[in-house]
């Protein structure tokens, strides 16, 4: 019998989802048992609910959008805080929420995994506050309302949660008569026509820079940038949170901004443009050392998804696509000035017989090969890569908005079953690998040739670095972290490997490259010893 629930996941299926994440629980059971029959969509167990949504979402980075299932109320709740991440960092994830049969909602009846007060659609309510969209399935109209949904997550690249009651779900229906009626972004001429007419105006006698982030990646203009800078060569740079976004091997990328905690070469480069082209760009506090930009609107370009401006003049609807289309054709014509891009500042590092943080992130920068798959942990690690160039061909992934420590160890388990032919590397504190540790399970019964780096300088650093150097609070439990890999069953697909010097890192990286399973690396640096970035940030927050 073909229900409601293969309806579902036939939809998934259609738009690239071949993964399901998740906790089984009683309201999901039935459900289930069409994952585990369906042809393509594959069911991916995980270790709680938060873990289950923190894969979903990086897997949805790479394969543009992802899914996982939970149980209703426990489960749900469970999850709240990595959908909320998702709808923070412009995530197209769907969360499938099992839920109890419609004419047991309708009784008020004290059902489990509610809070015994016949308010069945309280949880219904908080997943409408952190998503695009959310539906509660009716059997008459569920059909329509699971292609909506979709359709409206892809387009918004925000997530989305579909509650389907265990009734609904085991509904006969019919299965998709033809593809998803995707929203199709449509451009005004006339917006177009005065860009690029404004546009010719406003460059003459300036000197040009890019400065592009994330959001030209959520929206998918990654390859129509890459395609821009490569005709134009003109100088860019990226803000943290859009670090790979181009390719850093170029002789115009500028390095990263980040405010009055840039390098100087890159902050000249980006504040004194007199014509700025800023693609895809939010400034958080995070990611410009507490808002310490220095750059004017009547100097800036700004192209946003479907909006773009010159100064304060509007023009929409225009795509980014089409506006970068636009700037290419102008910056061809008129072949303005450019900004220099200035040489690469090499960060210093000291000789120590300890192992450094900026010896640790110099030497793993260099380490880093292309098709790498690099994820750090909102803390020392996303710091200490950020200000470092990749190779070509590499990913990067971070939380530096929603920012919520453990993200990553899971989330390199759903990025690397959306791109297999990358071998991730993961980079962790260890008080942020204590919230999320269960995953490595999964990682190993997954068979994923992850590298975990995991920086072991006793406790909360990058809260130190801002306040509390000495507090109890930011000191957290001594784990015998050599033991990780044996307890969650690796067995000889595992590494695990320590490194308390330059050298013994070295020699580390090379044994990492020969082994082609899981690698547990940790890394023991001093409990006070930040990383520059973050110096600079936690000096420029301190000025303000």
């Amino acid at each position: 019998m073909y229900t409601i629930g293969d309806y579902l996941l036939d939809r998934l299926a259609s738009v690239g989802v071949t993964e399901l994440f998740g906790v089984p629980g009683d309201f999901n059971l039935k459900f289930l048992d069409h994952v585990v029959d369906h042809a393509t969509v594959r069911w991916v167990g995980n270790s709680n609910e938060l873990n289950a949504g923190y894969a979903a979402d990086g897997y949805a980075r790479l394969r543009g959008i992802g899914a996982f299932l939970t149980t209703f109320g426990v489960g749900e709740l469970s999850a709240t805080n990595a959908l909320a991440g998702s709808f923070a960092e412009h995530v197209p994830v769907i969360h499938i929420v099992g839920a109890p049969r419609k004419e047991l909602q309708a009784s008020r009846a004290k059902i489990h995994h509610t809070l015994g007060d016949g308010d069945i659609g309280k949880f219904y309510r908080i997943d409408r506050e952190i998503s695009c969209i959310a539906e509660d399935l009716n059997a008459m109209t569920a059909r329509a309302q699971i292609d909506n949904l979709i359709v409206q997550v892809l387009f918004q690249r925000k997530p989305g949660v579909i509650h389907l009651a265990a009734d609904v779900a085991e509904t006969p229906t019919e299965p998709p008569t033809g593809p998803l009626p995707l929203i199709e972004q449509h451009d005004s001429e006339a917006a177009a026509r005065d860009f690029e007419r404004d546009l010719r105006a406003f460059l003459p006698g300036r000197t040009l820079a890019v400065l592009a982030d994330v959001l030209v990646h959520r929206f998918g203009a990654q390859d129509r940038l890459a395609d821009f800078l490569e005709k134009t060569k003109v100088p860019v740079a990226t803000l943290s949170w859009g670090k790979t976004v181009v390719n850093e091997e170029e002789t115009n990328f500028a390095g990263i901004y980040a405010g009055a905690a840039s390098y100087e070469s890159c902050r000249h480069t980006i504040e004194d443009a007199t014509a700025l082209v800023t693609l895809g760009v939010d400034f958080t506090d995070n990611i410009t050392a507490g808002f310490t930009t220095k750059i004017e609107q009547s100097h800036q370009i700004d192209v946003r998804r479907d909006t773009a401006f010159i100064g304060k003049n509007a023009y929409t609807p225009l795509s980014m696509h089409r506006a970068i289309h636009i700037l290419e054709k102008v910056i061809t014509d008129l072949k303005p000035e450019y900004m220099p891009t200035g040489a690469p500042e090499a960060e210093a590092v000291a000789d120590s017989a300890q192992l450094t943080q900026s010896q640790l992130w110099c030497a793993l920068s260099e380490a880093l090969t292309p098709g790498n798959l690099v994820l750090a942990e909102q803390g020392t690690s996303f710091f200490g890569l950020a200000a470092h160039h990749f190779p070509s061909d590499t990913v990067f992934i971070g939380q530096p908005m929603w920012g919520s420590i453990g993200y990553t160890l899971p989330a390199t388990l759903g990025a690397a079953l959306a791109e297999p032919r990358r071998r991730p590397v993961l980079l962790i504190g260890d008080g942020s690998a204590q919230l999320t540790i269960q995953e490595i399970g999964q990682l190993i019964r997954e068979r994923i040739p992850a590298v975990i780096l995991l920086v072991n300088n006793d406790g909360y650093s990058v809260e130190r670095a801002i306040h509390g150097e000495d507090q109890y609070y930011n000191d957290i439990p001594a784990w015998n972290w050599s033991k990780a890999l044996d307890f969650f069953g690796a067995g000889d697909f595992g590494l695990t490997l320590k490194a308390e010097t330059l050298d013994e890192l070295g020699a580390a990286f090379e044994k990492t490259k020969a082994h082609p399973g899981l690698v547990f690396l940790e890394v023991r640096t001093g409990k006070k010893d930040y990383p520059k970035q973050l110096v600079r940030v936690a000096e420029a927050l301190a000025a303000k």
